[in-house]
């Protein structure tokens, strides 16, 4: 098994710097390749299978085939004890398959297949584990994203109307066509159910029951990195009044998961909540209008957001399976290089200075800073900002400085190679992802003029941040937590201002009743009564109806007088 798992790895990993390579060909040369595959020939209408092959589809499939690499190359370890650990890797690999289906389709047809493929092997990775938790979260996962699938079924037939389904030939016309806008909102709406935007945010932290290399995989460059790609692609057919819905409701997801983040305990939940709010940056500057800063920040976060996770993995499974904060601690000491790893990936998320994270981050808030939209999106863009880095530092000092709370007879210690080896193949990609992207992707040089203040506005933030991290995070016997004093404004906080319950309750009641009530009165009730519980009923109708199959002459004959009878009645 480990050698199939070997095999994987270095496919992947091959096919990976391959595409990297081409990537960079086909940005030097500005060469897009189109390549259609004729399926099938009926009455003169043919069936395509269109694949575009550009930089930013080559270059999103070398970041996606590098990170699964490195996912099942540390999945070796992490689920060594699996029994059908085969099962496991196989649907991580159609997992893969579907989102590089997703990346190459110009066409809205085989965009849903590698969406739905998503959405499905998403759904068999979640319930994995095969709990109640587990159930419920993929149940959640799976009917939120069919919002989105719906909204792609139906762009996908009004699209019957103008000859193709090759958006990609459409999307100027989309802008100006009132008939053809139509396809632009279900798009958007496809694109906030699969990156988990408000309204439709309590799927993404329920997904956390998955194992944790498929976390690290999701919540990087696959599932809800789908949502970003496409609105990348169709970002030219956007109208303005669209686009400030986007930015309105991106901002406010980016705020409340930042918020969220900040008063919850779980450790794969608060990087959840924070890949949400990276989402919702992502967004933000799409929706500002610069669709290349959001596919660097999207490459960039990809791989900090899934050696984050690998270093959650690790943490958890040497801590046999607990993963609330406050029970670690002092892990500097126990797991030294998992806890370096884990830091990097932090401040780069943060946006330190000349980390990966600085590039793409620092260039959107001055991006957004030499516009003028108005000062709300302004200031809630920077208390966003702040937000990410107080709880990148709350998680920092909770797990990794003051006191081990874990008090069991375990021994906490970095005893996997091979885990190590699979999260040290992405730290200098990490670091140097950065500006090496920034060198390949902006073309001609970028120049921003801000006043000084404006342009150490985002470090102040930074600072802020910090200070307010470690504030919410003083956790001593003799210091009473922030948080109790506003328990009620903490509770709502950290419930996603109450999100999941509308999301599950508020939705799932009424039919789970119904099905009750249906089930009482047909299955339980008359229905089963006269149906499976009475079949003398049912035998006796059957002995009658059995007399006219028997073909007596003396039944024929009958018939034929009340034949007769019935003729005389209606003279």
């Amino acid at each position: 098994m480990i050698k199939l798992l070997n095999n994987y790895f270095k496919l992947l990993l091959f096919f990976s710097i391959y595409c990297f390579f081409l990537s960079i060909m086909f940005m030097n040369y500005s060469y897009i390749l189109m390549i259609e595959y004729e399926l099938l020939m009926m009455n003169s209408s043919s069936i395509m299978m269109v694949i575009l092959l550009d930089w930013m589809s080559l270059l999103f499939m070398s970041f996606v085939l590098f990170i699964s690499s490195m996912v099942i190359y540390y999945s070796g370890d992490y689920m060594l004890e699996e029994k059908n650990l085969n099962r496991f890797i196989l649907l991580v690999i159609m997992f893969v398959l579907s989102m590089v289906l997703l990346i190459i389709s110009p066409n809205l047809i085989s965009i849903l297949l590698g969406w739905d493929g998503l959405g499905l092997v998403s759904y068999c990775l979640v319930i994995y584990y095969q709990n109640m938790k587990s159930y419920n979260a993929g149940l959640l996962t799976a009917l939120s994203n069919r919002i989105g699938d719906v909204a792609i079924l139906m762009s996908i037939a009004w699209m019957m109307n103008f000859g193709s389904w090759n958006y990609i030939y459409y999307l100027e016309i989309m802008k100006q066509d009132n008939l053809m806008e139509i396809i632009s909102y279900l798009v958007v709406v496809a694109a906030l159910t699969k990156s988990a935007q408000i309204p439709f945010s309590s799927w993404l932290p329920a997904a956390m029951a998955a194992p944790t290399p498929v976390s690290s995989l999701v919540h990087s460059s696959t599932l809800v990195t789908a949502g970003v790609y496409l609105l990348i692609r169709f970002n030219f057919s956007l109208t303005n009044y669209l686009m400030y819905i986007l930015l309105f409701i991106s901002i406010m997801t980016m705020f409340m998961s930042g918020l969220a983040a900040n008063f919850e305990y779980d450790l794969k939940k608060i990087i959840a909540l924070s890949t949400l709010s990276q989402l919702g940056l992502m967004m933000s500057i799409l929706a500002l209008g610069s669709y290349k800063l959001a596919f660097f920040h999207l490459l960039v976060h990809a791989l900090f957001k899934a050696l984050l996770f690998m270093c959650a993995g690790n943490i958890i499974h040497n801590m046999i399976n607990c993963q609330d904060i406050r029970f670690m601690g002092d892990l500097m000491m126990k797991m030294p290089l998992t806890c370096t790893f884990f830091n990097i990936c932090n401040l780069s998320l943060c946006g330190l200075p000349f980390l990966s994270g600085f590039f793409s981050k620092d260039l959107i808030i001055e991006f957004m800073s030499m516009g003028y939209l108005n000062m709300f999106i302004y200031i809630i863009m920077y208390i966003s900002i702040g937000l990410t880095v107080s709880y990148s530092f709350r998680l920092s000092y909770y797990s990794l400085i003051g006191n081990f709370n874990f008090l069991s007879f375990n021994s906490v210690s970095e005893s996997s190679y091979i885990m190590l080896k699979g999260m040290g193949g992405l730290i200098f990609l990490v670091v140097f992802s950065g500006s090496l992207l920034e060198w390949l992707m902006m073309f001609e040089p970028v120049f921003i003029c801000l006043p000084l203040l404006m342009k150490l506005m985002a470090l102040l933030m930074i600072f802020t941040g910090m200070i307010l991290g470690y504030e919410l995070s003083k956790f001593k016997l003799n210091y009473s937590l922030k948080s109790l004093n506003f328990l009620f404004f903490s509770l709502f906080v950290s419930n996603m201002w109450n999100m999941p319950i509308i999301s599950t309750l508020g939705i799932n009641y009424y039919p789970l009743f119904l099905g009750k009530v249906y089930s009482e009165i047909f299955d339980q009730g008359w229905l089963e009564y006269y149906g499976g519980k009475n079949l003398i009923i049912l035998s006796i109708l059957s002995k009658f109806f059995q007399k006219f199959s028997l073909n007596h002459f003396k039944v024929y004959f009958m018939l034929l007088i009340l034949w007769i009878l019935f003729m005389l009645l209606n003279i």
